[in-house]
Formats: C-alpha cells, structure tokens, sequence
C-alpha cells in the first residue's frame, strides 16, 4: 500500500476538469485508490466519487493506492496533481 499526502493547487480546486481528467488516469489502474479529505472517502475512478468530496483549491487530501501497480500508479498521481489545470 502507498499514501501520501497532497494539496490541490488547481486554481478553482478539484473541478469538473481535472477530476474528469484524474478519472480518466484512473480507469486503467489495476489498484484501488482512495481519496479522503475532511474524513469523507471518494473514488477517482468516478467523477461523482471526486466531485462529492468538494475539494477546494489549497485542500490536503490523502492518496491510498493499493494493488499490483500500486508504485507506478502513486508516481502518475503524484505528476497528476502537479499540473496546471
């Protein structure tokens, strides 16, 4: 299993755009990924498990990814939330 914590620098937080694009990286991991903020849990593999848990820009969430391609897919999480979206 791989945590880690994270905070949301996309200029209007976790919108429609990003969370559909972190959908998308998603979708073909073999793991199971988690995000929790303010203690509710939410699947990136759902635009309506992303968009439920209302992260605002500066939020801190954390990442639990586990499963075959756990490392691999924390790595594509991690340049993911880095971008400029």
């Amino acid at each position: 299993m791989v945590t880690f914590t994270q905070k949301i620098n996309f200029k209007e937080g976790m919108h429609a755009r990003p969370a559909s694009e972190l959908v998308k990286l998603c979708a073909g991991a073999q793991s199971t990924i988690k995000l929790i903020s303010n203690g509710r849990e939410g699947n990136p593999k759902s635009i309506l498990g992303i968009m439920s848990l209302g992260i605002a820009k500066d939020s801190d969430i954390e990442c639990v990814v586990e499963g075959n391609d756990e490392t691999e897919m924390a790595e594509k999480l991690k340049a993911f939330f880095l971008q400029d979206l």
